[in-house]
């Protein structure tokens, strides 16, 4: 696996940048994408070292123009995480269709516009490692989420279908499904409805961007190439499923 090519999307910030720096400390080149912040991405690649590379995962052009760069400076995209994701919570109700095109686009579009740009390359080389970041509330609902819940439950069945396409030709796609991690997005619930959500999980406490990370280096190892189709909950014994 040493010197493989990775491509983390939402790679900056969060459990993203904890998936970036595993995976460089294990010994692949690594690229982060990000959508917005450039002084955030430039402060991450002077910390780790790994290049930032801006563009938007909903936009399908912008997915090619970008893995074409990335192939040009750094070589071939051997393993992609499909990390980006918003928010945009609100009861249905209330919800506008911008609300819910906006999630759908960036949480779920964007992994079949990544995998689209790389499974050509993958399919030529005989080797490709996908990993579709989806979610606890994508496998049980969660109220005001919508939009949410259908992107990161479209998640798994994409994951599913794609690990078929690709298993004849060492290309593996699986999924991890978070439960609630320590980042900024959970740090923004307010405090008296994080109390509600951690008396819930088992273990007793947030999970940790690192403890994500883990799950993804054991999936794109080269070593995986056995599980593919699968879902890795990490959510501390929250939703067993």
């Amino acid at each position: 696996m040493a010197g493989r090519l990775a491509l983390v999307t939402g790679g900056t910030r969060g459990i993203g940048r904890a998936i970036s720096e595993a995976l460089r400390d294990a010994g692949y080149k690594v690229v982060a994408n990000y959508g917005g912040n450039e002084e955030a991405a430039k402060k991450f690649t002077e910390e780790t070292g790994i290049p930032a590379e801006k563009f938007d995962v909903s936009d399908f052009e912008a997915c090619k123009a970008a893995v074409a760069k990335i192939a040009a400076e750094h070589g071939p995209v051997e393993v992609v995480v499909n990390n980006a994701g918003i928010t945009r919570d609100g009861t249905m109700h209330k919800m506008s269709p911008e609300q819910w095109q906006a999630v759908i686009d960036t949480n779920l579009t964007s992994c079949f516009n990544l995998s689209r740009c790389v499974i050509e390359s993958m399919r030529a080389q005989g080797f490709g490692r996908i990993v579709n970041i989806g979610s606890i509330n994508g496998q049980a609902g969660q109220y005001g989420q919508v939009n949410y819940a259908a992107a990161k439950s479209g998640i798994h069945g994409f994951t599913k279908a794609l690990a078929q396409e690709g298993a004849a030709k060492n290309i593996t796609v699986n999924a991890v499904a978070p439960g609630y991690v320590e980042t900024d997005m959970v740090r923004a619930v307010p405090a008296n409805v994080l109390e509600k959500i951690v008396a819930k999980i088992p273990v007793g406490r947030l999970g940790e961007a690192e403890e994500i990370a883990r799950g993804v280096l054991f999936l794109v190892a080269d070593e995986a190439g056995f599980i593919t189709g699968s879902t890795l909950s990490i959510n501390g014994g929250q939703h067993m499923y």
